[in-house]
């Protein structure tokens, strides 16, 4: 798979990436999660290595002897600064080779008998049969639907897993996890290593990765990709609650609502983002 820091290479046929990708007769179902490898902060799926150029670059577990009682230190800010850089370097290191990705967020609560969870996993799939790498926060819900249609699709499936007090786990669909304590270090792989964002329905997490992403592209800290929200009647009324209260109030500019996207249909979100990275591809060989 073609390097990010290889722009020319993102310009072949993401068709044949997949093909490539695909294992002859591959159903694409689910991996028991007990087939899944840890290593470190990483859970790789038996697939992982196939699908990732070189395979996917692990840390190994460097453990210390400890004594009983837990040590002073540990609870300092210093110490957990080093926590807070090891997860940086460990999800840098995984996912350096990923090549093209899209992130999709979305609600942890919405199960297989919804319908927003089938067209979760109809994106992901179409997206993965492009040749693009799915990332999402490797819970149950609509992330469990999209790494479900990037295997499907043939497609590299990353779970990004945060801690939580109910002990979230990673879903069986997910071919290369990366675990992290700190939801800023997490956010910041969505960021780093997706070429677009896809946002389904969901809550107050779906929200903050929403409004981050739009703020970082606004402000200018990063460069402008995609943001695509699917579904018009859950995003509609936050669309026109922008448009009658923060434009008319001048919070921000018209201009802003440009930023986003708002759609129902799986084809289109497909070819956004196709054009976005023929576009990043222009730019980079112009």
């Amino acid at each position: 798979m073609p390097s990010r820091d290889d722009p020319g290479e993102l310009g072949r046929d993401h068709r044949a990436v997949r093909e490539e990708r695909a294992a002859p007769g591959d159903d694409h179902r689910g991996e028991p999660i007990s087939d899944h490898r840890r290593s470190g902060r990483l859970t790789i799926g038996p697939r992982a290595a196939a699908k990732m150029a070189g395979g996917p670059h692990m840390t190994e577990d460097r453990k210390l002897l400890e004594p009983t009682a837990r040590p002073a230190f540990l609870n300092t800010d210093p110490w957990r600064a080093l926590r807070i850089l090891s997860e940086f370097v460990e999800g840098f290191d995984a996912l350096a080779t990923l090549g093209p990705a899209i992130t999709i967020f979305g609600s942890a609560r919405i199960g297989p008998e919804s319908p927003v969870y089938e067209q979760t996993r109809l994106i992901a799939r179409r997206l993965a049969e492009e040749g693009y790498a799915i990332i999402t926060g490797g819970g149950p819900g609509l992330m469990e639907a999209a790494n479900r249609g990037a295997q499907e699709g043939g497609g590299m499936s990353v779970g990004c897993n945060i801690e939580l007090p109910h002990e979230q786990e990673l879903n069986d669909y997910v071919d290369l996890g990366v675990a992290f304590r700190y939801f800023f270090a997490r956010k910041t792989m969505f960021v780093k290593y997706a070429d677009g964002f896809v946002i389904m329905p969901g809550g107050f997490g779906t929200m903050d990765e929403l409004f981050e992403a739009v703020t970082l592209i606004q402000t200018g800290k990063i460069e402008h990709f995609p943001i695509i929200l699917v579904g018009s009647a859950f995003f509609g009324g936050l669309i026109d609650w922008f448009r009658t209260r923060l434009v008319a109030d001048g919070t921000i500019d018209e201009a802003d609502l440009d930023l986003v996207v708002v759609t129902d249909d799986p084809d289109e979100v497909v070819r956004i983002m196709k054009q976005a990275s023929r576009r990043r591809v222009e730019e980079a060989t112009a």
